[in-house]
């Protein structure tokens, strides 16, 4: 068990200007934060915006693909945070590299790019925070929870989107399988379908004329994601479909 004297945390993984902020802003307000991407860049601002707003963050550069970096970034969390930390929440957000062509054109590193984060990655992020989640479920006043992003190619493998479809299936393979192993001791794992477009700078010109909330709010991904932590253990949802009402599926 966590001790009483040591704050409960939340981990984020795929700390990026979209979804990544957004969950680390909405969880910061009740937890301690770490957020985790392979580039500063990417969460050095927002360290800087929660503890300046009275609430504490901790980066961390990490290549969760990586079993090294994985492990020397748990041991800044315990450096920073005290050995046996309580986890409240993890939150796995990370995505390989997008590649979408022709089969035949792949090369073997581009294929293996969406399983490497999403497959393998998403095993090492587990093994790394799921003993920490366990600590806490006595400590916790919600269900310990861990938290997978997935998307449209969770479950439907498009015409070249290969490497990304097999790590997203692999994501979603691998929650189910977590999800029935820790539900039973008391930890939540849930997999969330993200089907549709974030409204992100990146894609600030998409969509255009589609109408109003035609791309998903990265805090509306947030507030999804808090509601899947609090909920009671009698009535766990373990995946959830995230799409705009404009949305064909």
């Amino acid at each position: 068990m966590s001790s009483s004297s040591q704050p409960l945390i939340a981990i984020i993984a795929g700390v990026g200007p979209g979804t990544g902020a957004a969950v680390a802003r909405k969880f910061s307000a009740a937890y301690p934060v770490v957020l985790m991407a392979r580039n500063p860049d990417n969460y050095e601002d927002l360290v800087k915006e929660i503890n300046g707003n009275g609430g504490k963050a901790l980066g961390i550069s990490t290549d969760v693909a990586s079993s090294d970096s994985v492990k020397a970034a748990m041991e800044k969390v315990e450096g920073e945070f005290g050995e046996g930390v309580g986890c409240a929440a993890a939150i796995f957000n990370a995505s390989g590299k997008f590649v979408r062509k022709p089969f035949l054109e792949l090369t073997e590193d581009e294929f293996m790019a969406g399983y490497d984060v999403s497959g393998k990655g998403a095993f090492l992020f587990s093994r790394a925070t799921l003993p920490l989640l366990l600590n806490s479920v006595d400590a916790s006043k919600y269900p310990p929870s861990l938290i997978f992003t997935g998307a449209t190619a969770s479950f439907k493998g498009g015409a070249m989107m290969s490497s990304f479809s097999t790590g997203k299936f692999a994501l979603r393979s691998l929650s189910q399988s977590l999800g029935r192993e820790f539900g039973p001791k008391g930890v939540h794992v849930a997999h969330a379908v993200i089907d549709g477009v974030i409204d992100i700078p990146r894609t600030k010109e998409w969509m255009q004329g589609a109408g109003p909330d035609a791309k998903i709010r990265a805090d509306a991904i947030a507030e999804a994601y808090w509601n899947l932590h609090v909920q009671h253990r009698s009535a766990f949802t373990n995946e959830i479909d995230i799409r705009p009402y404009v949305e064909k599926w």
